[in-house]
């Protein structure tokens, strides 16, 4: 009986052995890099706890401005003290006299430290480059003077440049086949995700101090200092952006009260992004919130768009000879016939039709447009490009069909091919409702086609990627967009027009007639068929370009979802031309009445 026994307990405890041992074999040699569902590296946890680091830049790739300012980060000259000093006998009086911190507080701050950390509550004590010079010459091992990067907080552009974070699933997505750490921050909108695959890191640059299990030196005092083997990395992505133009865009929506809107500002002869601000702006303890979040990038997001897609009509119009100025439209009456008792225009030509908005006008034109072929206004708002999406895509470096605007919508006309021949949907759809939709982005590269007299080109809103030494990796060169676009004399015809909606003495832009550079454009007021508190919620527009006789600018301000008594957008856009003008001219004061200054 005892025999069986023995033998029994030598059974399971040779079974418990191979499970123990199959156990660490697994640990040791096969799931070192994976283990578990949570695909936890065993390796570089392992590092972790039997070092300390300082982390000086993750690795991830950086945004610059078209001047080479940074937009997401910093670099801060900082102070970086170990734990271990606590323990130790160190030159703090000669510290404490380079940088003017008390010896109190850098003791202070040593003794109560778990892990190495930037000197200074709640910012960072900032070096100067002396000062930095003076530290590291004292070769006191656990103290340097190093530039950190940081991220900015409030970063300008935010939902353009987009949002970071750690995405397990995501990473496993994108990148089956790259070994990357389940803790690597991957883009989730905007650039940074457009760019991900560029900016993922080579490794992180950081001081590492190896410990032991009570926190001392395990390997004597030496700090090292780590960076990724590649010097070229991280890269820069080189935005069209333009730090001083945007933040003074950010400033003016803010002051403007924008809830949900924003601003587009394009260089016209370059087709690039100067300035795109959204609202609301970014909740960065919870972006992703439907109500306050503001991670979405409205710009880029297609919206009613009301009386700006009259611009669509008129170039249609004035190809198809419907435009003659001597014939008369009845703008006292609604689209319906019925009379109209907000607006009594009396009888106007195309022109003033136009200037004033008269929603008769174009929906009549539409209609007959209609008649002619029902597929027009769409073929108009693709040679306008108002139907995108228009930001740059093409093949570079090892990418098919890149997108630098992954998340831009697309617009639209009609949403059945039925509504195309409906009278009453027709009539809808040539004022801008109904089923009509554009994004701001699209609006803006209308205006600025028009103003270039009708080259169609894409939006960029990156030039250049750059490796760490600022040498280029590639180049966005500008590209066409596809497709057919207006004739020259068509874009004539419509600069003329949007002019007269400002120098009309009841245009629509009249209040833009003493601005210091001479603009055009076009308003809209759409419906967006929302009621709060019983009234109508309204998309308010106003898009442009300026100055008129040398084009540099298209803009485009908007503001989503406010009543018609409130919310207008014309005063936001007067500020911007005062004030790209006043940057134009380092702060001069504005001579108003100027044609082209």
């Amino acid at each position: 009986m005892w025999r069986k026994r023995a033998v029994g307990w030598l059974i399971i405890s040779f079974t418990v052995l191979c499970l123990l041992g199959g156990r660490l074999i697994q640990l040791q040699l096969v799931s070192t890099e994976h283990f578990t569902d949570r695909e936890i590296n065993l390796l570089e946890s392992s590092v972790r706890q039997r070092s300390q680091e300082m982390v000086i830049d993750t690795g991830r790739g950086n945004f610059l401005d078209r001047n080479g300012r940074p937009l997401t980060h910093e670099n801060i000259p900082v102070l970086i003290l170990f734990p271990f000093l606590a323990k130790m006998d160190w030159d703090i009086e000669g510290v404490s006299e380079i940088t003017g911190a008390s010896e109190y507080s850098l003791r202070y701050s040593v003794e109560n430290a778990k892990e190495p950390f930037a000197f200074g509550k709640p910012e960072p004590l900032q070096l100067t480059e002396e000062q930095m010079e003076k530290i590291n010459a004292l070769k006191i091992p656990g103290v340097f003077a190093v530039e950190k990067k940081y991220n900015l907080l409030e970063s300008p552009a935010a939902q353009l440049i987009g949002i970071t974070g750690e995405n397990q699933n995501l990473v496993k997505e994108r990148y089956p086949d790259k070994e990357l750490s389940i803790n690597t921050m991957v883009g989730i909108t905007g650039m940074e995700k457009s760019f991900d695959e560029f900016l993922l890191p080579e490794g992180a640059s950081k001081l590492v101090y190896h410990v032991d299990a009570t926190g001392g030196p395990l390997f004597g005092i030496n700090v090292k200092y780590v960076e990724p083997a590649n010097p070229f990395y991280p890269v820069n992505i080189k935005t069209t952006l333009d730090y001083d133009l945007q933040m003074m865009a950010e400033n003016l929506a803010d002051q403007h009260a924008i809830k949900k809107g924003g601003i587009v500002l394009l260089d016209i002869e370059t087709n690039t992004v100067l300035a795109m601000v959204s609202r609301p702006s970014v909740n960065n303890d919870n972006p992703f919130d439907k109500e306050s979040g503001g991670a979405v990038n409205q710009m880029i997001k297609q919206q009613i768009m009301g009386s700006v897609f009259k611009t669509v009509v008129a170039a249609a119009a004035i190809d198809h000879g419907l435009d003659d100025p001597a014939r008369q439209f009845d703008c006292s009456k609604k689209i319906n016939g019925q009379p109209d008792p907000k607006y009594q225009h009396g009888m106007l030509n195309f022109n003033d039709s136009f200037a004033r908005s008269c929603n008769n006008t174009f929906a009549t034109v539409a209609k007959e447009l209609k008649d002619i072929d029902s597929e027009l206004l769409e073929d108009y708002a693709k040679r306008l490009s108002l139907t995108g999406p228009v930001s740059w895509q093409g093949d570079i470096y090892h990418f098919n069909d890149f997108m630098q605007l992954q998340d831009e919508e697309k617009g639209r006309v009609f949403l059945s091919e039925d509504a195309k021949k409906d009278r009453n949907f027709v009539s809808l759809t040539g004022i801008g409702q109904h089923e009509v939709r554009a994004t701001p982005l699209a609006v803006a590269n209308m205006m600025a086609t028009i103003a270039r007299g009708g080259q169609k080109d894409m939006v960029r809103v990156a030039s250049e990627i750059e490796y760490k030494n600022s040498t280029s990796l590639l180049e966005f060169k500008e590209q066409k967009l596809d497709g057919e676009t207006i004739a020259p004399y068509t874009a004539m015809k419509l600069q003329k027009l949007l002019r007269e909606v400002v120098i009309n003495e009841d245009g629509t832009g009249r209040w833009f007639k003493e601005l210091p550079y001479e603009v055009a454009g076009k308003s809209g007021t759409a419906e967006t068929g929302r009621i709060v508190g019983g009234k109508q919620l309204h998309n308010k527009w106003f898009a442009g370009y300026f100055p008129y006789k040398n084009p540099k600018y298209a803009l485009v301000t908007v503001n989503l979802g406010v009543t018609e008594d409130t919310g207008g957008v014309n005063p936001l856009f007067a500020d911007l031309v005062k004030g790209i003008y006043n940057f134009n001219h380092k702060g001069e004061v504005p001579p108003f009445g100027s044609a082209d200054s």
